[in-house]
């Protein structure tokens, strides 16, 4: 995903009703992006942040400026433009990058199996053999946090997400190939697990899924002012969490 002029920078004011913030550039001047993420945004909206974001030549756009990415604790920087995910993932996987995933019999987008819409699927696109859930990672540790490297997901609770991972699972019961690929758009990133901490069932459907065939890969993306790109796989982590230990009288 190359961006041609660069992306131009700014130092985040506030992010307000979930599609808009406001920056201030280098010159004092200040603007308001369009936000186009839906989430909670956990640990990627930090007052007085750097922010990257493009400009649209589009007249019709009421915000021509659209927020990228922001610089999140330990001077890592978060790629926040969930609309940018899906394009990331198919671009790697047709230029052949991802061993495990071949676009030679076709790949497509948005191709619905049973009552949910996956991402991208590989084959035919009325008989596709492998369906593709993309998911984007951004939630890392917070300020005050030790730089761990450690990525989670979701960072909100989030019935879609279960709703897809039971559809995978469904997919693989009848026969097809069940791909969840997190998009890791967090340049500290070494690992990611599920967010069990925020929601507890996603992170059991997440393991149930796994055992009952569904592949979980994970990659890490590369992000500049010029091109925001897949870098390199990084590990998933599905270890539970401890049981809570009861309290004795």
């Amino acid at each position: 995903m190359k961006f041609r002029p660069p992306l131009q920078q700014g130092y985040l004011l506030r992010r307000y009703k979930r599609f808009l913030a406001d920056v201030e550039l280098e010159t004092g001047e200040q603007i308001t992006l369009h936000c186009p993420n839906t989430g909670s945004m956990k640990n990627c909206q930090p007052e007085g942040a750097a922010v990257l974001f493009s400009e649209s030549d589009n007249p019709k756009r009421k915000y021509r400026h659209t927020w990228e990415a922001v610089q999140v604790a330990h001077g890592h920087w978060a790629g926040i433009n969930t609309s940018l995910t899906n394009e990331l993932v198919a671009e790697a996987v047709e230029a052949g990058l991802i061993p495990e995933l071949s676009a030679t019999g076709g790949l497509h987008r948005e191709v619905t199996f049973a009552d949910s819409r996956f991402d991208l699927a590989l084959g035919a696109r009325e008989l596709p053999h492998t369906w593709i859930e993309v998911k984007n990672v951004t939630l890392g540790p917070g300020a005050g946090e030790d730089d761990t490297g450690e990525l989670c997901f979701p960072d909100a609770v989030t019935e879609r997400g279960r709703k897809h991972l039971q559809t995978l699972i469904e997919v693989v019961r009848q026969g097809g190939r069940a791909v969840l690929f997190f998009c890791v758009q967090h340049t500290g990133a070494k690992q990611v697990r599920p967010a069990d901490h925020i929601d507890a069932r996603y992170g059991e459907l997440l393991r149930e899924a796994a055992e009952r065939g569904v592949e979980i890969i994970a990659w890490k993306t590369k992000i500049s002012p010029t091109l925001f790109s897949l870098d390199r796989p990084v590990p998933v982590n599905l270890e539970a969490p401890p049981a809570p230990v009861a309290s004795g009288e």
